[in-house]
């Protein structure tokens, strides 16, 4: 179990903005830490800037036009965000993007493999880290030389995430993992999160719109509106808070909500009162 009290911070947000086209003012002054073997969840409804967030991280804003104009991002103490996304990469920090993005003319086998590609440490580490994966993902094992354009989706996110691992990265930036999968494989790709986060020592933070399971799994959590931190705290805590169970989850004291109900709720939030 992760002892927030005596863990190193591993990344620092600082009150960052994120620009886009000049104009487009979409983070507006977001802070969060990630502790050292930590799994922190970034949560929030579509358009909240989680994805915003994480690329403001892993410096690949401005490919869309996007920049952070404000704050500061440290990741091992170090100030990062004027990296780019390759160097972040050898630092330990890697993305692995919302919507699985595999190579699809390559083999699944393939595809881990490029994850490899800035590694200097010889063949055998590199064969090593691919049976681990292996490990971890007993199913890429079963379709290694199978396309990754024919795979199902939540083999193609065991691709993304076990590719992100054969770069040995101390930190994984894992956007939306339940995006378009069913409820069972979401279950299965988190029980892996946490077996890599506990095996290996991997840092996680995730964005994710899927609030209850985010929870189980996360050890602290963020909760984002409209670009902005409205409430954090450890996973238990936000579980349980009244707020996060009435808008997030569905649920109140008197049981699950309706939807008119919940539109409602979404007018009188306490935290934005």
């Amino acid at each position: 179990m992760l002892d927030a009290g005596r863990t190193e911070t591993l990344l620092e947000v600082n009150n960052i903005e994120v620009i886009y086209n000049h104009v487009i003012l979409v983070l507006k002054g977001v802070s969060l830490s990630v502790p050292k073997g930590g799994i922190t969840a970034l949560l929030g409804g579509n358009g909240a800037g989680k994805t915003t967030t994480l690329k403001a991280i892993s410096n690949l804003l401005h490919s869309e036009r996007g920049e952070v104009t404000k704050g500061s991002i440290v990741y091992k103490g170090e100030r990062v965000q004027d990296l780019d996304p390759a160097a972040l990469v050898k630092k330990g920090v890697i993305q692995v993007m919302e919507g699985r993005h595999c190579f699809e003319h390559l083999t699944v086998e393939e595809n881990l493999m490029t994850g490899a590609f800035t590694r200097r440490d010889g063949k055998a580490a590199v064969e090593r880290d691919l049976e681990m994966v292996y490990e971890y993902f007993p199913r890429l094992r079963e379709r290694r030389k199978s396309q990754a354009g024919y795979t199902s989706g939540g083999e193609q996110q065991m691709c993304a995430i076990g590719r992100a691992l054969m770069s040995r990265p101390e930190m994984i930036l894992l956007d939306e993992p339940s995006m378009g999968l069913a409820p069972q494989l979401v279950e299965q790709i988190f029980e892996i999160v946490r077996a890599v986060n506990e095996g290996e020592g991997v840092s996680f933070l995730l964005a994710e719109q899927n609030t209850n399971v985010a929870l189980r799994y996360a050890h602290q959590g963020y909760i984002l509106e409209n670009g902005r931190v409205v409430m954090d705290g450890p996973a238990a805590d936000l579980r349980e808070n009244p707020d996060v169970k009435e808008f997030y989850l569905g649920m109140s004291d008197e049981g699950r909500r309706s939807f008119r109900d919940v539109r409602s709720y979404r007018r009188r939030k306490r935290w934005l009162a």
